[in-house]
C-alpha cells in the first residue's frame, strides 16, 4: 500500500481542524459527543436530523458542512442502527465508509468518536477497534505506477484519531486488528502487481521475507519438484520461462504442551494464465494477472498469523508458476503423473489451477499430517455464474469444518456457500485412456467438476475449497473497506476460522 494512513487513539475532544464523524443510533439518538456538538452549533446536528432522511440507520450517514459555531471543517453523522444489534461487522463497515467520506472532502486528518451505547453489547474499546480496522481497511490505495494523478484524484486521508473514554484499551483491542490489516493489505499489494513485476521467483522473495516475522520458510525448486514426481504442477509451468516453485511457510504459534499438529492453508498461485494451448480470448486476459490471488490469501494469512502472535502451528503452501502457450508448452490430449502416482488426461490446458493444487495438497497432506486442509483459488468461472460477486463457493468433505468456515465468512464478511460434492459428480471427470481427466462435462457444474477433481488428492485428511474467482478482484465494490481492484479475500476469513476455533 502507498503512504498508508496513521490511525491513534486518544481522549475525546473537539478537534480545532479537520473532520469528525459521531455515532446515531436508528432512533435518532445523539451521542454524548454529538450532543455536545449540537450545543456548541446552536441544534445544528438536530436540525439536519430532522430535515433529511438520514435517521441512523445502521451504515448510513450524513455530512454537515462547516456547521456554525464549530471550528472543524465538517462533522458527520454516521449510523450505528439498533443499539441491540450493533456487532462488528457492521462497525468495520462504519469505519471503511467514514473514511471514503472524509476523503471525499478533501480532509487531512480526521476524527471518529466512540461513544457508549445504550443497549449495545458491544462496549467502546472493542467498537472501537473495529471502527479502527474498517477504516484502515477501507483507506487502501495501489498508486504505485501513477505518475501524473491529480491530488484531487488522491486520497488525503493521512491521519485518523479514534477518540473514546478508555483509549489505552481500545489501543490493546486494535493490536491483533492491525497485523490483520498488514495481512489484508500483502494480499492485495501482491494481486495488484503486474505480471512483468510479480512473477514466481519475485514472489518468493517476499515471502523469504516472511522469515523477519519469524516465519520458517522452505522454497521446492523445479528439480525438487521432479524429484518428488510433481508431473501435474511442472505440466503447467513448462510452457514459461519463468521458473515454477513451491513454497512453504512454517508458523510455529503453539504453545509446548498444546496440540501440535499443524492446519495448512494452499493457494493457488499462477501469476498469469494466457490458459495456454487452450488459450483465453484476448479481451479481459489482463485480469489474469490475478490468478495468483489464491496464494497471495495464503502469503498475507501467514503474515497475520506471525504479526499478532497467534498460537497456533500453521502451514502455508502456495505454488507459483506461469500458464503460457510457447513450443514447450503442454498440449490438450497430453497425460501427466502427479505425485500422488494418479495420472492425469489434460483435456483442457486452461483448467490449470487444479492441475496445480493437486501437487500441493498431496505433499501438504504427506508431509505435514495436517488436522484440516484448506485451499483457495480463483478456479472457475463457472463459480461467478452461480454465486456472483457477493460469496465465494466452498466445498468440502467435513462438516464441521464446513460450518466454522460459515460462520467465520458471516462474522468477517467474507462469505461463502456450500456447494456440492458426490460420487455422480465425480464420474464425470473419469478419462478413458487414464485415472481421471481434468474438466468434466463441459460447461455443466464447472466449479464441481474443479472440487471432485481435487478432492481426489486429499487422501481422506478434512478439507475444504475455497473457490473465489468472483470475490478476488472487485470491479465495484459493494464493502466499504474492500477497494475496486485487489480485495485480498480470504485473509479475514481464514484469521477468523483460526481465531476462533484453533488457538491453544
Amino acid at each position: 500500500m502507498d503512504n498508508p494512513m496513521k490511525i491513534a487513539f486518544s481522549e475525546i475532544s473537539t478537534p480545532a481542524t479537520g473532520v469528525i464523524a459521531v455515532g446515531v443510533t436508528e432512533d435518532g439518538t445523539l451521542g454524548a459527543t454529538a450532543q455536545a456538538l449540537d450545543e456548541e452549533s446552536g441544534g445544528a446536528l438536530t436540525r439536519a436530523l430532522g430535515a433529511g432522511r438520514f435517521k441512523g440507520k445502521q451504515g448510513t450517514s450524513t455530512t454537515l458542512v462547516a456547521p456554525h459555531g464549530l471550528a472543524v471543517d465538517a462533522v458527520i453523522l454516521m449510523g450505528l442502527g439498533q443499539p441491540g444489534k450493533i456487532d462488528g461487522r457492521g462497525l468495520r463497515g462504519l469505519g471503511g465508509s467514514v473514511v471514503r467520506k472524509m476523503n471525499a472532502a478533501g480532509a487531512k486528518t480526521g476524527a471518529i468518536a466512540v461513544d457508549a451505547v445504550d443497549g449495545a453489547s458491544v462496549a467502546p474499546p472493542a467498537m472501537a477497534a473495529d471502527i479502527a480496522l474498517g477504516a484502515r481497511l477501507g483507506s487502501y490505495s495501489f498508486d504505485k505506477y501513477h505518475t501524473k494523478k491529480k491530488d484531487e484524484d488522491k486520497k488525503s486521508l493521512g491521519e485518523l484519531t479514534v477518540m473514546l473514554g478508555e483509549p489505552a484499551a481500545a489501543e490493546d483491542a486494535f493490536e491483533a486488528n492491525a497485523s490483520l490489516a498488514d495481512g489484508v493489505f500483502a494480499a492485495r499489494d501482491l494481486v495488484s502487481e503486474p505480471s512483468n513485476v510479480k512473477y514466481p521467483k519475485t514472489i518468493t522473495e517476499d515471502i523469504e521475507a516472511l522469515t523477519e516475522e519469524g516465519i520458517e520458510v522452505e522454497l521446492l525448486d523445479r528439480d525438487k519438484m521432479a524429484s518428488l514426481g510433481m508431473g501435474s504442477l511442472l505440466g503447467v509451468a513448462q510452457g514459461s520461462e519463468h521458473e515454477p516453485y513451491l513454497a512453504v511457510m512454517r508458523w510455529k504459534g503453539a504453545p509446548e504442551g498444546a496440540d501440535q499438529q499443524p492446519v495448512a492453508f494452499i493457494g493457488k498461485g499462477v501469476t498469469f494464465d494466457t490458459g495456454g494451448i487452450s488459450i483465453k480470448p484476448s479481451q479481459g486476459m489482463e485480469e489474469m494477472k490475478y490468478d495468483m490471488a489464491g496464494s497471495a490469501a495464503v502469503v498475507g494469512l501467514m503474515k497475520c498469523l506471525a504479526g499478532r502472535k497467534a498460537r497456533v502451528n500453521a502451514i502455508g503452501m502456495v505454488g507459483l508458476v506461469e500458464n503460457m502457450p510457447d513450443g514447450k508448452a503442454q498440449r490438450p490430449g497430453d497425460v501427466v503423473t502427479s505425485m500422488s502416482g494418479q495420472t492425469i488426461e489434460v483435456i483442457n490446458t486452461d483448467a490449470e489451477g487444479r492441475l496445480v493444487l493437486a501437487d500441493v495438497l498431496w505433499y501438504a497432506q504427506a508431509t505435514y499430517k495436517p488436522r484440516f486442509m484448506v485451499d483457495l483459488a480463483t478456479l472457475t468461472g463457472a463459480i461467478i455464474v452461480s454465486l456472483g460477486t457477493y460469496k465465494a463457493g466452498l466445498f468440502s468433505n467435513d462438516d464441521e469444518l464446513s460450518e466454522r468456515l460459515i460462520a467465520a465468512g458471516k462474522e468477517s464478511g467474507e462469505e461463502l456457500w456450500r456447494m456440492p460434492l458426490g460420487e455422480r459428480y465425480n464420474k464425470d471427470i473419469n478419462s478413458a485412456i487414464a485415472d481421471m481427466k481434468n474438466v468434466g462435462k463441459g460447461r455443466e457444474a464447472g466449479s464441481v467438476a474443479g472440487a471432485v477433481f481435487l478432492e481426489r488428492f486429499v487422501n481422506g485428511v478434512p478439507w475444504a475449497h475455497l473457490d473465489i474467482a468472483g470475490m478476488a478482484w472487485m470491479k465495484g465494490s459493494h464493502d466499504p473497506t474492500v477497494p475496486k481492484g485487489a480485495s485480498g479475500f480470504g485473509v479475514r476469513l481464514l484469521d477468523q476460522l483460526v481465531r476462533a476455533h484453533y488457538e491453544a
